[in-house]
């Protein structure tokens, strides 16, 4: 690694189309050229050729589906990078200017997608919930889910041999990570990914077109309700 390579990343990353791009791309999902065009307020020609730089990178890859191609980001580290510098550049508003944290959008600042895993207010409630039950502890950078994780999930209908799987790869079994919008960590990791997907196959939580944003359904707020607990629940509902 030299500091040029490093610095071809960081310009790859900070150019603000290519920034669009990306971040349009931190809900997990694979976006076509032209959807990505658009996220970066740029031509499809000159989409193109941001894209093949930052496949090039590694920072993106492309899927070929019959005669469409599609993007998404490269890898979960790739995603934590990027949440990194939201939470840099978030951090680095001027305080004259801080006036609320994170997206104007009511349903963005609940539930939205960060990458694969949940963020917004009942992420970092759930989170909360997990540190309070001794099914998670966090230290400083580093999250480690207990034994006492299967029980706890058992309420959210989680089998525990669901819970302590533990999955392939070099990916962590949960990690914190800040919440920009909140300032209080919610779980990434498989952990995270698995509340994720969870909440989406039964329901509680529906992705809306165009958005990260997540829609709470009444089912998810009865079942996230009843499993968090009814002070931290109206605590949730009723924030700004």
């Amino acid at each position: 690694m030299t500091t040029n390579q490093i610095a071809r990343i960081a310009a790859l990353v900070g150019e603000p189309a290519r920034t669009g791009m990306l971040v349009a791309l931190m809900d997990g999902r694979a976006l076509t050229a032209n959807e990505l065009a658009a996220a970066g307020r740029i031509t499809p020609a000159t989409a193109s050729r941001h894209l093949a730089l930052m496949v090039e990178a590694r920072l993106l890859k492309l899927e070929r589906q019959g005669r469409h191609r599609y993007h998404r980001l490269a890898s979960a580290e790739v995603a934590r990078v990027l949440e990194g510098i939201m939470q840099l550049a978030a951090q680095s508003t001027p305080p004259s200017s801080r006036i609320a944290t994170g997206p104007r959008d009511a349903t963005m600042r609940l539930a939205r997608t960060c990458y694969d895993h949940l963020a917004g207010g009942l992420a970092v409630a759930m989170a909360e919930k997990l540190v309070h039950e001794g099914a998670v502890v966090i230290e400083d950078d580093t999250a480690v889910v207990t034994d006492r994780a299967g029980a706890v999930l058992a309420g959210l209908g989680l089998r525990s041999e669901v819970v302590n799987a533990q999955g392939s790869g070099k990916r962590p079994a949960c990690r914190p990570c800040l919440d920009w919008g909140e300032r209080r960590m919610h779980l990434a990791g498989r952990l995270g990914a698995l509340l994720c997907t969870h909440s989406l196959e039964m329901g509680w939580l529906l992705q809306k077109p165009g958005t990260r944003a997540l829609a709470l359904t009444p089912r998810g707020a009865t079942a996230f309700r009843d499993w968090l607990g009814s002070q931290r629940w109206q605590h949730l509902a009723t924030a700004d």
